[in-house]
């Protein structure tokens, strides 16, 4: 089995990529092939100021490191240093058809009311996206909910390139579907993924946050006024509740109805300096080693080449196959 997947190293990685993402590929490190990149070209379909972008690179790469991403036992690179990512993309842009990128309702969750503004790297970042995968020849790619519409597409692709050319220049991938309750919501809205972009930072908690900043999040993120029940099931309609529940179950590695187990009839007053008390320090040894790794930025860059080389290694097979089967010179 070979796993990739990849994260945009813009705005602070917060809890629910953390829970969500980078606390499993720590865990698959062990047991698979894994490659790691940081999607910086996925980064430019938006505007990013040049030096920022640079420097949020470095210190998305210290916060995979710091949360417990080993570049000995996985490949971490950033996108930009394996040009074979956009020369691949080109090739699959014209194997996609228009009609399947029209489907993709990211797109036009991103792209808001102002549709005919957004750049085109904006509408067609899926197949970049497949083009990540298939250079790999990747098994499996680790996906939740929001992000399988995007793998059918690619498992379409390289459907399409295979047929079409007659060959088997792609592996056809197949999800690695999250744990329940790995998908994390915005504290100040239940029925919203927690998120970079969300406006407020109070929606959310930043790996970097400080142990006082952890504990107002907490103290202020939205519930209700209803005691907490004893099973799941009682939470139905209450977003917010389920949220910091799953949040809770999550962090102590408990099943959410053992958590509801013990707080059972009380109130958020009880539950959630707990609750304050598990974020703190589950990322009080990630926020250390990131401060650490950060001080460092030689150290980084060494490591992100090191990777980018190997990934290289990695997908000129595949690169050369698929000019080979166009009939394009190599």
């Amino acid at each position: 089995m070979r796993i990739i997947s990849g994260i945009q190293p813009t705005g602070e990685p917060h809890l629910g990529n953390y829970l969500g993402a980078i606390k499993r590929w720590t865990e698959l490190q062990h047991e698979q092939e894994c490659l790691i990149f940081l999607a910086d070209l996925h980064a430019i379909t938006v505007y990013n100021e040049p030096g920022a972008l640079a420097r949020t690179i470095r210190e998305a790469a210290a916060t995979l490191i710091a949360c417990g991403i080993d570049p000995n036992k996985t490949v971490l690179f950033d996108q930009a240093r394996v040009p074979a990512h956009a020369e691949m993309a080109w090739l699959l842009n014209c194997t996609a058809r228009i009609g399947w990128l029209n489907r993709m309702t990211q797109f036009k969750e991103k792209s808001g009311k102002n549709r005919e503004n957004a750049s085109v790297g904006l509408y067609s970042y899926p197949v970049l996206q497949a083009a990540d995968i298939l250079l790999y020849q990747a098994t499996h790619v680790p996906v939740g909910e929001d992000q399988k519409q995007h793998l059918e597409l690619t498992r379409d692709i390289a459907t399409k390139f295979n047929t079409d050319f007659g060959v088997e220049v792609f592996t056809v991938p197949e999800p690695l579907i999250g744990k329940a309750g790995a998908r994390i919501m915005s504290l100040r809205d239940g029925t919203a993924k927690m998120s970079k972009s969300d406006p407020s930072d109070m929606s959310r908690i930043n790996l970097t946050d400080d142990s006082d900043t952890i504990a107002q999040k907490v103290k202020k993120a939205k519930t209700d006024p209803e005691p907490l029940p004893d099973t799941m099931d009682g939470l139905k309609g209450r977003p917010e509740a389920a949220n910091l529940v799953t949040i809770f179950a999550v962090l102590a590695n408990r099943t959410p109805d053992e958590v509801l187990g013990e707080f059972a009839g009380q109130g958020f007053g009880a539950f959630k300096p707990r609750l304050a008390d598990l974020v703190v320090e589950t990322l009080r040894p990630i926020r250390a080693r990131f401060e650490t790794l950060r001080a460092g930025p030689a150290e980084i860059d060494r490591i992100l080449m090191d990777g980018a080389v190997k990934a290289r290694a990695l997908s000129a097979p595949t690169l050369a196959a698929a000019y080979k089967a166009v009939g394009l010179p190599r």
